[in-house]
Formats: C-alpha cells, structure tokens, sequence
C-alpha cells in the first residue's frame, strides 16, 4: 500500500504562481537530428543562427576498433573513462557557442543493470561520474537525462530476473538506494548539475490507484527519482521534462500538467520536502506529432498535428507554464540541416521566443 503525503495547498499554490518569473525561458532542440560532437564542431556556426538557447547531443567513442554511442551504453557494465571524453571535449572547445549556452548530454537508463549486480553498478556509477566531469569542464548545463527504458524493463518488477528471489518491497528499497548513490556520484563531480528528466514522478506514477504498481512497466522509476531528489546537493536541479505534453495545444493542458509536477508530485514522492526544493517544471513539445498516421505534409499545413500558428501558440503557452525550458522534439524535420522543415515553422518559433 501506498501512502501518498498531504501536500500543503498554501505553499503549493505559491509555487505554483511565482517559480515561472523567477527563471529565463529557453527552448531546447532534441529529436531524430541529435548530432554527435564532431558535428557540433563542424556546424556550430551555422546552428547558432536557429531560434534555440540549447540542445541535446550524444558523444562518439572509440571503442576495441568500433564506434560506440556512449548515451546508449552509459547505463550498463561498459566501463568508460575520462580519457573516452577527450576528443569530444577538444570538439566542444572548437565550438564557440554564444546563443545556444545550454547544452545537455544525452544518458540514457540503457542498456540496463541489475539493480542487485554491484560490479555492473560500479561500472554505472563510474561513467556516470566521467559524464558528470566532462559535462562541468565542457561548460554544459548537464545531463538530458533519459528514463525511458527502450524495451529493458529496467523499471519493471513483475516478469524482472530478481522476482523470485526479492519481494517488491526489496526492490523499492534496492532501487531507492541506487537512486541515492547515483546522485551522490554525480553531484560529486558537478555539484551545479542539471538532470533533465524525459519522464518524472508524473509518468512514473500512473498506476494509483488504478493500478497495482507491482505490474507496472515502470513501477520502480519513483523509487529510483525518490532516491535521487534525496541524494540531491543544493545545486542540482531535477527538470521534469513531461514528455506527455507532445501533443498540447491549449494553455490550460499546460497549466494542468504544471500542477500535476508540482503540487501532485510531491505527494508521489517518499521525499516530498527534497522534491519540492529541487523539482521543476519543463514541457517537450512534438512538432510533427504523429506523423506515422497523419504525415508530416510540407506545404497543407492543416494535414499536420500542428498548424505553424498552432505551435507558436503551443510553445507560448508551455514556455509560460514552465520554470524555464521547453524543449521540441521531432522526427521527421530537422533543425540543423534545415530538411523538411518549412521556413513557417521556423518563423512561428522565432515569434514564440521573441515574446
């Protein structure tokens, strides 16, 4: 049974007013044109004319003779070290960014550990500490910080390797205190780090009371957030990025999922004091949101999920409700090789930055 914390409506209803004045808005660029750093060196000029304050990216290494995407092999038994990171940090130094200043490495939850495996979890815990230094030394704002499992079942109890063997109360605490130890690790070496949540506590959580969380797919990424926000340093952030906002047109969905992360969520944490101290508000929005069934037609805008007016509202609306950052996602356009990306949906987020 799960005992959800009463949240104090004064507090949360000021909150829920004065978080958005106090911080800049910026929107952050993240889809299927994630570049690598040798790109950014390449192009960094010319992705600086974009209407963007930031991006996502992913580092390359060499690896036994093949090329390995470190955002995808982070979370694993693949040790990586300092010295993996040298030539993307000597790539990121011959970038000269000046309008795109918040910049966030991609690591991922993949490919998974188990959570009861301590030398998988060292190796974790090391290339989460080599992440975090490169991420201090290179000038960015951190991690985006990616949750979803892609399949790995990372968050699953039910059907886990371990369920015969741990009840689901062990999980929760197991996972709990790796939460913990991650946090520690990485707020070690960037005690000013930003983790940019894909999915927080409000994805998290969508089984009470409707379902029983022993049989959630993600049943245990609470456990694993609780543990974090625990572990947190007075200068690290946690930026729920409410991945479920993709589709949001009207300013009130905004409104509503901002009280859902901030007034819901600390009643869904074991943690509700940390929460409240280092949670904050953000939005993704999918510009081409379901094309796989409408299309993503690049001269009848009215074919596509978004009209470029009705993403300009969008992204007005998201950037009012947030404590800072709305990040776009997309697929089939991209930003910085300007393919399939008519020039009105560029103007309609030029418009939205600019109020």
């Amino acid at each position: 049974m799960v005992i959800l914390t009463p949240v104090p409506i004064l507090l949360s209803l000021a909150v829920l007013e004065a978080l958005p004045a106090e911080a800049p808005k910026k929107l952050i660029e993240w889809g299927w044109d994630e570049p690598d750093t040798a790109f950014l060196r390449e192009n960094w000029s010319k992705m600086e004319e974009m209407p963007f304050d930031g991006f996502v990216f992913h580092v390359t290494v060499s690896r036994a003779g093949r090329k390995a995407n470190f955002s995808w092999e982070c979370f694993g038994k693949e040790r990586f070290s300092a010295g993996d990171f040298r030539e993307a940090a000597a790539d990121l130094r011959a970038a000269r960014f000046v309008r795109l200043s918040d910049r966030f490495l991609r690591f991922n939850v993949t490919p998974g550990v188990d959570w009861w495996d301590d030398a998988a979890w060292e190796a974790v815990m090391g290339n989460a500490r080599a992440a975090a230094v490169f991420a201090r030394d290179s000038g960015l704002r951190g991690w985006m910080f990616d949750v979803e499992d892609y399949g790995t079942g990372i968050f699953r109890y039910r059907g886990g390797k371990r369920e015969k063997e741990k009840s689901f109360a062990e999980h929760r605490a197991q996972v709990r205190e790796r939460g913990r130890s991650f946090a520690r690790a990485v707020g070690g070496e960037f005690p000013e780090i930003v983790l940019f949540l894909t999915l927080g506590y409000s994805f998290g959580y969508p089984w009470a009371p409707e379902k029983d969380r022993e049989d959630s797919t993600y049943g245990l990424l609470t456990d694993f957030l609780d543990g974090i926000v625990e572990a947190c340093g007075p200068g690290m952030a946690v930026v729920d990025g409410f991945e479920g906002a993709y589709p949001f047109k009207r300013a009130e969905q905004f409104r509503e999922a901002r009280e859902t992360i901030l007034v819901k969520g600390p009643g869904w944490s074991a943690a509700p004091e940390m929460y409240r101290r280092h949670v904050r508000a953000a939005f993704g929005l999918w510009m081409d949101h379901d094309w796989r069934r409408r299309g993503w037609d690049l001269s009848d805008f009215t074919r596509n999920h978004f009209t470029p007016s009705e993403f300009e509202g969008a992204v007005r609306s998201a950037m009012a409700a947030s404590d800072g950052y709305v990040w776009i996602y997309t697929e089939k356009p991209r930003w910085w090789t300007r393919e399939e990306l008519p020039e009105e949906y560029m103007e309609a987020l030029r418009r939205a930055r600019s109020r």
